[in-house]
């Protein structure tokens, strides 16, 4: 049996030495194809929304509502929480495995809510506002439950090692359902805080919809700031099992402030604002200048959050907005000398080898909104390089990187399952990878798994609809090969990013000028 040791979609862990090796022999063997028919293809940014939106349903864990859309999902992990005796049913696997990680869950939501509150009238119009909202709901519906007292929430149910050795559909899991918790002798301040930004974003959603369960919303995220903030701690040092797959490399500060920032904008309470103000420097909010965002280093997106709020008046609160810019500046090549993100030929944001889209996904739903932000303000972008960029020239760069995602790339392949004539076909995901529980209704268990499914060299016989896979390395090479996790495993936070892009985009496509004219591929290559 071959154990799948890792869990790629994160960066951080230990990494099996044999399998690294075999990737990168495939990833230098294989020759960059030429542009296809799908790459000069004009984009459907509506059809994407609608795909993005559906792959939240194929990572539903618990058991499936009467509307479910994936029909070749079923029921699972109905027991979860049972031996601690707590109801953990419900929520979303994280990637192509079966647990169900706390810390890039809640990221998950806080992105999807972020998108709604900014572009929700946009998904309204494609017709995908209901959905957007039933995909957030799985996720709070969860946190309310996994939030059991003030000062305790459960943050992770299965183990990632006994899982990875096994390659089990999760209707069928054998493996570990333990549950974890953070308290107040074990504290989780970055997991805390995170689920505290998720709940707070959502409550904004909700609050037009369904009022009640928008206070509700709020209410925990309260609890899980006060309780983040009161008892901190590093999550994974207290939740051991979550230290080879999302461990917390900046730290809590960056949740906690994100946090204050989110409930402020909930709640217009000047308490949270003040924090964010009070901590700016000694939390590195109004210090830490980055070039990446993602489900571990907040910064960039607590910036650009405080960086658009009204009032400019204090000091601070432009340091936070010199820092925001800083990474926008540093995604459009805009910087100084070094200070810039690597860009493959094809023209794609580049931080590192594993998972990378995660990060471009990201930037370009920060750069989408802080454009948005420009227009309304009547500003442009100032950046070290010289000269001032246009908010059109920064949503022209965005659809660059939107529009290679979705096969404007060397290789002509959609990184958007499902999306265009041709996508990744063998995603590393052991639910779509395996036979449907509802054609195949017979265990399967670890060894059969392996042996049978996941060696298979045949496309999975389920398509992952809407995942954003890892994506291509450096020189825009990609090879679809079940074993190479760091390219063809998806994660919920990397569509999660992209789905508020998709409908700022689709909405683009309707105005009658087109605000693009004067960005290009050229424009890329003399960066």
């Amino acid at each position: 049996m071959k154990k799948d040791v890792n869990h790629y979609c994160n960066h951080h862990q230990h990494r099996s030495i044999l399998s690294f090796i075999l990737i990168q022999i495939t990833i230098i063997a294989a020759v960059a194809a030429p542009f296809s028919d799908q790459s000069s293809s004009v984009p459907d940014y509506g059809d994407a929304l609608s795909k993005s939106l559906l792959y939240f349903e194929s990572q539903r864990s618990g058991r499936l509502p009467h509307g479910q859309r994936v029909n070749w999902r079923h029921h699972s992990a109905l027991l979860d929480g049972l031996e601690q005796g707590v109801d953990l049913v419900g929520g979303y696997y994280d990637a192509g495995d079966n647990v169900k990680f706390g810390l890039p869950m809640a990221f998950t939501i806080t992105m999807l809510s972020w998108g709604v509150i900014e572009y929700g009238d946009d998904m309204a119009a494609a017709g995908e506002y209901h959905h957007a909202l039933e995909a957030i709901k799985w996720g709070t519906d969860y946190f309310v439950k996994a939030h059991t007292s003030p000062n305790v929430l459960w943050v992770q149910v299965g183990d990632g090692d006994t899982d990875h050795y096994c390659w089990q559909r999760p209707e069928d899991m054998a493996t570990s359902r333990r549950a974890y918790k953070v308290d107040e002798k074990n504290p989780g301040s970055e997991v805390a805080g995170e689920t505290a930004a998720a709940m707070a974003a959502a409550s904004i959603v909700f609050r037009r919809t369904n009022p009640h369960y928008a206070h509700l919303l709020l209410q925990h995220a309260q609890q899980l700031f006060e309780f983040g903030d009161k008892y901190r701690g590093r999550y994974h040092e207290s939740v051991k099992a979550a230290k080879g797959f999302y461990p917390s490399t900046s730290g809590y500060n960056d949740e906690l402030l994100w946090a204050a920032l989110w409930l402020y904008k909930a709640t217009t309470n000047q308490t949270y604002l003040n924090y964010a103000l009070q901590n700016a420097h000694h939390f590195g909010g109004a210090t830490w200048a980055v070039k990446e965002f993602s489900w571990d280093i907040k910064y960039a997106g607590l910036q650009l959050l405080a960086s658009t709020h009204d009032n400019h008046s204090r000091n601070i609160l432009e340091t936070y907005r010199s820092k925001a810019e800083y990474y926008l500046c540093a995604n459009l090549n805009k910087n100084v000398g070094n200070d810039n993100v690597q860009l493959t030929p094809g023209g794609l944001i580049y931080i590192r080898q594993w998972n990378n889209l995660q990060y471009a996904s990201s930037a370009a739903f920060l750069l989408t909104v802080y454009s948005d932000h420009l227009r309304s303000t009547n500003r442009r972008l100032s950046c070290s390089a010289g000269g001032h960029v246009d908010p059109s020239e920064i949503l022209g760069f965005v659809r660059s990187q939107v529009d290679y995602v979705l096969g404007k790339n060397p290789a002509g392949t959609s990184y958007l399952v499902g999306y265009g004539k041709r996508y990744p076909q063998r995603v590393h995901h052991r639910g779509a990878s395996t036979a449907s529980y509802k054609s195949h209704e017979g265990f399967i268990g670890c060894v059969q798994g392996y042996d049978i499914w996941y060696r298979k060299r045949d496309p999975n016989p389920n398509v992952l609809v809407g995942a954003v896979v890892g994506g291509p390395d450096e020189k825009d090479r990609f090879r679809d090969v079940r074993e190479n996790h760091m390219q063809t495993e998806a994660c919920t936070y990397n569509t999660a990013a992209l789905v508020g892009v998709f409908a700022r985009l689709n909405r683009l496509e309707e105005e009658e000028d087109d605000p693009f004219d004067e960005y290009s591929s050229s424009t890329i290559a003399s960066m």
